[in-house]
């Protein structure tokens, strides 16, 4: 079952981090089949690491959590906070050559009240129409039993403010109203 786990990084540790980085790496590599998105968000300019997210494929809630506490920024004390909620994968595009790649990715995310899911269930009909192109992935976050929808995480080929409107109305029709979105900037992670 995928879990969504969003670290937020402690100010000023950016030296640290990279002094981590080969730890952090090997970590994730005893992942690498299971990790269905990873990378760090950065700041606008995209200068400075500000967290980390990955969605993974994990047994249950126990092993989520241990995925999380065991990371090595983690146990460095490096994240200031760390959220790990269950997902539902909606939309995942690999991603491909694109003519605008000096365009960055933003990460665009939200949490809500739980919200009831309809009677089928979650499925990617509820994006409503197929989303603008740029949108690569969009998972809807659930409580543990997954009977309600508790959040969105959608990674946009677009500035922070346009990716947040190309995700308004997903996250609107899954909330059931408007969503409050938040954007920022993210890459893609994984080893070259």
């Amino acid at each position: 079952m995928p879990f969504y786990v969003h670290a937020e990084d402690r100010p000023g540790v950016g030296a640290e981090l990279e002094g981590l980085a080969e730890a952090h790496w090997s970590y994730m590599d005893g992942f690498a089949d299971r990790l269905i998105l990873r990378g760090p968000t950065v700041s606008a300019d995209g200068t400075e690491h500000t967290g980390s997210v990955h969605v993974v494929d994990l047994a249950d809630r126990a092993d989520a959590d241990r995925f999380a506490v065991e990371e090595p920024f983690w146990s460095a004390g490096l994240y200031r906070d760390i959220t790990t909620v269950r997902a539902v994968v909606l939309l995942d595009r690999k991603p491909a050559e694109d003519p605008r790649a000096s365009v960055p990715n933003a990460l665009v995310t939200c949490q809500w009240a739980p919200e009831l899911r309809d009677a089928g269930g979650t499925e990617p009909h509820l994006l409503g129409a197929e989303p603008d192109d740029r949108v690569g992935f969009v998972a809807v976050l659930t409580n543990e039993d997954q009977s309600h929808t508790t959040g969105i995480v959608a990674v946009v080929r677009a500035h922070q403010d346009e990716a947040a409107k190309l995700v308004q109305p997903i996250a609107d029709r899954l909330a059931g109203t408007t969503a409050p979105l938040t954007a920022q900037r993210w890459e893609r992670g994984g080893r070259s």
